[in-house]
């Protein structure tokens, strides 16, 4: 079995591969970028599988699933990713994605996975993807002001300076589009916002 993994992050490539390697999987490939993905598997020829970091440089979204797609003569091509939602999963594999992986499971589980999309099967964690969506579009101006302060790494206190508030408003604008958003806490909701464009 080949596989080609592309993430930017070194001890995830690494630490991917490495659990593969010791399952049985021959060839396994890394990369860090969309573009490095797209070379290798021109010079190379088509894997039986890819994984692409949804984060990573070059992807743009779902464009670098796209072009993985169409280089990987219709082989399967799945999203890994720490952070994204449950909208992404589902806008990925409408995209013709063979999954989605969260990084965030156990070895055994993600070699399972990598099995059975490697198999052609559409491969989606029924945990992950039974969350509730989230509530992207009810966000207030404020809530999204805060966001974007959020977003440039602020504290509350220059938050609030910035929108002439008091701080303990900013603390409950936070609170709220962290429910709003499924966010565990200010950082992943600042994460979450980049990654579904709402900034």
């Amino acid at each position: 079995m080949r596989i080609l993994i592309a993430d930017d992050h070194d001890l995830v490539r690494e630490a991917i591969a490495v659990f593969l390697k010791s399952e049985g999987a021959l060839d396994v490939l890394t990369v860090a970028t969309v573009d490095e993905a797209v070379r290798v598997t021109t010079e190379t020829g088509s894997f039986d599988l890819v994984l692409l970091d949804y984060n990573m440089p070059g992807m743009n979204g779902l464009d670098g699933l796209a072009r993985m797609i169409a280089i990987n003569e219709g082989r399967p091509v799945a999203l890994i990713s720490g952070n994204a939602s449950r909208a992404v999963a589902e806008q990925a594999i409408r995209a013709g994605a063979a999954g989605f992986v969260p990084k965030t499971m156990s070895s055994k589980s993600m070699i399972t996975a990598v099995k059975f999309m490697a198999a052609g099967e559409i491969y989606a964690p029924f945990n992950f993807m039974q969350q509730a969506p989230a509530a992207t579009g009810n966000l207030s101006q404020r809530e999204t002001d805060v966001l974007r302060g959020l977003c440039e790494g602020k504290s509350n206190k220059e938050i609030a300076r910035d929108l002439d508030l008091q701080e303990v408003t900013i603390k409950l604008h936070v609170k709220t589009l962290s429910r709003k958003l499924n966010a565990k806490n200010r950082t992943h909701a600042a994460m979450l916002a980049r990654e579904m464009n709402l900034i």
